[in-house]
């Protein structure tokens, strides 16, 4: 991933502007910090793609106790 974030922006805008404790702020993940920041509907946009996608890059490991 080559983005960066603005995390001085963010904090501002997450704790000046939100008026979110520190520890809730870095509680947050970016997707729950766009939101309240009015970015998105608040759906999830993983559909099925998406789901197989990570299913492939995060393959459930052997010996696994949920594992039947």
């Amino acid at each position: 991933m080559t983005e960066r974030f603005d995390w001085p922006a963010l904090m501002t805008a997450g704790i000046r502007g939100l008026r979110l404790r520190p520890a809730e702020f870095w509680a947050m993940t970016p997707a729950d910090l766009a939101f309240l920041l009015g970015h998105g509907d608040g759906k999830s946009p993983l559909d099925r793609n998406g789901l197989e996608s990570l299913i492939r890059r995060f393959p459930d490991k052997a010996g696994n106790q949920n594992d039947k």
